[in-house]
């Protein structure tokens, strides 16, 4: 990157490049590997997939977790694979019977005596760990064995999301699908508000160009050191298309918002909060109480209350609602009510042109009905009308485009807006730094 305004073609598909990410940032940066609900039990274990490395996280006897590379210390095979129960509390390599513990320590040498003292040593047969935090039900990974703490890595984002309670959130869906293109246009599409007036037109309430103008002047942009970035709507905006507060249409138009996205995504709005509010529709005078969003949350707390959910304290961390926050590299949280949307993209199959994208529909259960386990429900094509809501393939249509766009010969770099786009330009600037800092130390070595 030589310019924060333009995006070099050649990094979202150049395999040289690619291969600088993969030995650079991949090992090297803290990732969500997998949410604490895949593991409830001892002996539960899910495997993580990353440019080639196969990590095995594992709920350990005492409630802990641990993650260590999938490879058997004797012949590399593969130990685990998907997820699963490992049966008698024992890793067992499928190949000639070696086991190991929960903790990764060796338990039995198949033939023990039929190896040199050196190829048996304790110390060398231990499978080898990796760095592992969990943080609001989420266990989060790091090959790089001095690496910072997650803490340290994820601030000041971390107490962000603290402030709107997705500690307390746990999955209603996850679901992944394959797109056509590199991990990097992936989340980019959701880096900004600035695409919604044309891709998602419905939201603009038939308001057109005006409405996406006065939605872009309404959001706030920041980026951080490290990568992250936020968007959100401005304190005390309020969106003229949508209907002032107090007006006739500031009802309606707070309910269909709702609706769209309870219909079109099923995630950051919910059918019940959808319910809730049009429970109020004839019951609140806007024109004398205010505007007819503040009746609303009032009533999904009080109903959260009674229904024993445990909603974070209302603060200044709301003006988060309905934005984006970008856990660097690859991690979206889009915080709504008691609800979020979570995107997490990763390259696929060794391919700098392809991603899994993963999505999770996250809320908050009451107290002692959160689900035991989460599992993924599948993997499906982006334009799979069953499985995705209108919102989410909309933005796949334009990511493959995006991808294929930049193969023209007519075409060298991306160009961002300097204040809508510049969390794609920090992501870039944070990934040099990765790179820079990996060749600089091979080059001490």
């Amino acid at each position: 990157m030589q310019d924060s305004h333009f995006v070099p073609r050649e990094r979202y598909y150049d395999r040289e490049f690619f291969e600088l990410e993969k030995k650079h940032l991949w090992t090297k940066t803290w990732q969500m590997a997998a949410r604490l609900e895949e593991i409830p039990l001892p002996g539960d274990y899910v495997e993580y997939e990353v440019v080639g490395n196969s990590i095995l996280i594992i709920r350990q006897q005492d409630g802990g977790v641990r993650a260590m590379h999938n490879a058997c210390r004797h012949r590399a095979t593969e130990l685990a694979k998907g997820c699963g129960r490992l049966p008698a509390g024992q890793i067992v390599c499928p190949f000639h019977g070696w086991r190991w513990n929960l903790d990764g320590s060796p338990a039995n040498i198949f033939g023990a005596d039929s190896f040199a003292p050196a190829a048996k040593d304790p110390r060398d047969l231990a499978l080898v760990e990796v760095k592992v935090e969990v943080w609001a039900g989420m266990v989060w990974i790091n090959m790089d064995p001095n690496a910072c703490t997650l803490s340290e890595h994820l601030a000041p984002v971390q107490e962000m999301l603290d402030g709107v309670g997705v500690g307390n959130m746990r999955v209603k869906w996850w679901k992944q699908v394959v797109l056509n293109a590199n991990w990097k246009m992936v989340q980019e599409a959701f880096f900004e508000g600035y695409h919604t007036m044309q891709t998602h037109p419905q939201l603009m309430m038939g308001g057109g160009e005006e409405a996406g103008e006065a939605l872009n002047h309404g959001t706030v942009y920041r980026i951080f050191n490290g990568g992250h970035a936020r968007f959100h709507t401005a304190p005390g905006e309020t969106l003229a298309f949508l209907g002032e507060p107090g007006s006739e249409t500031d009802a309606e138009s707070f309910i269909e918002i709702a609706r769209l996205s309870a219909s079109g995504m099923d995630a950051m709005t919910l059918d019940r909060d959808v319910q809730i509010f049009e429970g109020l529709r004839n019951r609140v005078d806007t024109t004398s109480s205010g505007s007819f969003a503040e009746a609303a949350i009032a009533a999904l707390y009080e109903y959260a209350e009674g229904a024993g959910i445990p909603m974070a304290p209302m603060s200044e961390k709301m003006n988060l609602w309905g934005g984006d926050i970008f856990l660097y590299p690859n991690y979206l949280m889009l915080p709504q009510y008691g609800n979020c949307l979570v995107y997490r993209a990763r390259p696929h199959n060794d391919d700098p042109e392809s991603t899994l994208f993963d999505v999770w529909s996250l809320t908050t259960y009451p107290e002692g009905q959160e689900p035991e386990r989460a599992e993924l429900d599948g993997v499906f094509d982006k334009d799979d009308v069953e499985n995705w809501g209108l919102i989410p393939r909309q933005d796949f249509s334009n990511i493959e485009r995006q991808q294929r766009g930049l193969h023209s010969h007519s075409y060298k770099a991306s160009r961002l807006s300097s204040v809508y786009e510049k969390s794609i330009a920090n992501m870039h600037h944070e990934l040099d730094r990765y790179i820079a800092r990996g060749i600089d130390s091979s080059k001490e070595r």
